[in-house]
């Protein structure tokens, strides 16, 4: 999969849950730095993290994946 589609999906939930990058950021234990490049699609993501993104947004780790 490509980084840029999943940084857009990312992206679009985190603002969707009505979170700011800072507040997703300290609520995953990550700079902002490393969401904002992940968000940018500049860094390749462990499952492990995304696993968290969905967990923390409320989402499934497929449907981030998916992008549905």
């Amino acid at each position: 999969m490509e980084n840029h589609q999943l940084a857009q999906r990312v992206r679009a939930f985190r603002k969707l849950k009505g979170y700011t990058q800072q507040e997703l950021a300290k609520k995953l234990g990550v700079s902002v730095a490393v969401l904002g490049s992940l968000e940018r699609g500049t860094r390749k993501t462990d499952p492990k993290l995304l696993s968290h993104i969905a967990e923390t947004l409320g989402i499934s780790y497929e449907e981030l994946m998916r992008g549905n």
